[in-house]
């Protein structure tokens, strides 16, 4: 896990005052409204050069932020576009997350259509240097735009791609917990994120190897019993991560023993 400074800055940005170390900026943007009548906005965070945050699932050291949206009003589903990480490497460990800016496109159906989407929303996240800083930001979207955002729009293409063919996958019992191998024949890449969403379960860096044109990716599962659970492999997430784009996975297919 990261080392975090002592103490945390909690402020409502919109209001004047002493920004946290690292952090330049945060705003809730504008956005727009999408054809399917959706509020399309966006997190944005602007950092001080040598600053990073993290992605939604940063690896052993980091922390990935959580968002209450309970200050907003007639708000549904919410989806979060996340834009491709970037591998981080900070006093001998590798996290995913983002340096200098984070643009993180935001979806929400409204429970009326009929009726406008206020959008407020407090976020923990971390920023780090050479040591971490938590922060809470309180924020709230100005009324959306009659035209989409070029700079969301520009995050929204860097969103991972899914893929349809899944990979096969083993699933065991370990001591403390499950672990999932991944083979992905033909694919390469230089990182590789597992995940089960939903679930408070701690997931190791994967081990990484490719042999005869097929990558493979293992990592232990631990919740928070620290004992063997059901796994579904239908419900993990994996994601092949290169410099320049990124695949993501809905599920695996389960190996036959």
């Amino acid at each position: 896990m990261p080392a975090f400074a002592q103490g945390a800055f909690a402020q409502n940005l919109s209001q004047p005052g002493a920004q946290p170390p690292g952090l330049v900026s945060a705003e809730l943007m504008p956005g727009w409204l999408t054809p399917e009548g959706h509020r399309m906005t966006a997190l944005r965070l602007e950092l001080q050069p040598g600053w990073k945050t993290y992605w939604r699932s940063p690896g052993d050291a980091g922390v990935p932020p959580v968002f209450d949206w309970s200050g907003s009003r007639n708000m549904g589903e919410v989806a979060m576009h996340w834009p491709r990480p970037e591998t981080i490497e900070s006093g001998g460990e590798r996290t995913l997350g983002y340096h200098d800016r984070l643009v993180l496109p935001i979806e929400i159906a409204p429970v009326d259509p009929a009726l406008p989407v206020d959008l407020a929303v407090v976020v923990d996240f971390g920023l780090c240097e050479d040591i971490c800083v938590p922060v809470q930001v309180t924020l709230a979207a100005p009324p959306p735009q009659e035209t989409p955002d070029p700079l969301i729009e520009a995050s929204l293409a860097t969103v991972p791609t899914q893929e349809t063919e899944l990979p096969d996958c083993h699933v065991e019992e370990i001591g403390d917990g499950m672990r999932v191998t991944a083979r992905f024949a033909g694919r390469d890449a230089p990182e590789v994120a597992m995940e089960l969403p939903g679930d408070p379960v701690w997931v190791s860096q994967p081990e990484l190897a490719n042999v005869d044109g097929v990558l493979s990716a293992r990592a232990d599962f631990v919740p928070e019993t620290g004992k063997p659970f059901p796994l579904d492999p239908a419900r993990l997430r994996l994601t092949l991560i290169g410099p320049d784009d990124a695949t993501e996975f809905l599920g695996c297919n389960p190996a036959r023993d």
